[in-house]
């Protein structure tokens, strides 16, 4: 696990590769105002379409959690 305070966190999978992780970020727009919440995974390319599948379900879900 790797971290910046305030700035990101990154986790890594205890038997896979260091290259394999994935992380959060949080910025907020200079344009908007709003806040903005980036996620990186690693994915094989022919994973990548299930994955991004998984995460917009999450952060819909996480979204209804939330009341927004």
């Amino acid at each position: 696990m790797e971290q910046e305070e305030e700035e990101f966190i990154r986790l890594h999978w205890l038997h896979a590769p260091k290259e394999e992780f994935f992380e959060f970020r949080i910025r907020i727009s200079d344009v908007t105002n709003q806040t903005i919440l980036i996620i990186k995974d690693f994915a094989e390319k022919k994973e990548v379409a299930d994955q991004s599948q998984l995460w917009d379900y999450q952060i819909k879900d996480l979204f209804h959690r939330i009341g927004n």
